[in-house]
């Protein structure tokens, strides 16, 4: 962490770290709404909130950061999967063949 400061590459490594979150929901979203459905939002509301918690008990700046970046992709998620439904109704994404579905 020393070495991240003295180089001032702190604000760098969160953008990285932040994209690869970011990137890494996306497939999260498509395989939960895909093998759950919407049903799945609450664990995402859970991660979310246990990231804040987390985000706010350590001491450490790129943690903390990063925990607060993972809760609120977390959040984002809820939203995305109600949204992934919608896709796959409009034929974007394959319907589950095992499960049904209300449209």
């Amino acid at each position: 962490m020393e070495f991240l400061s003295e180089h001032h590459l702190t604000g760098l490594v969160i953008g990285i770290c932040t994209f690869l979150i970011i990137g890494m929901f996306h497939p999260v979203v498509i395989k939960s709404e895909y093998y759950w459905g919407t049903k799945c939002w609450w664990f995402f509301l859970l991660l979310g909130i246990g990231g804040i918690i987390a985000s706010v008990y350590v001491d450490n700046i790129l943690i903390a950061s990063l925990l607060g970046v993972f809760a609120f992709s977390s959040f984002w998620s809820i939203k995305e999967i109600f949204e992934q439904e919608e896709r796959v109704r409009k034929g974007w994404f394959p319907k589950n063949p095992k499960r049904k579905y209300k449209f």
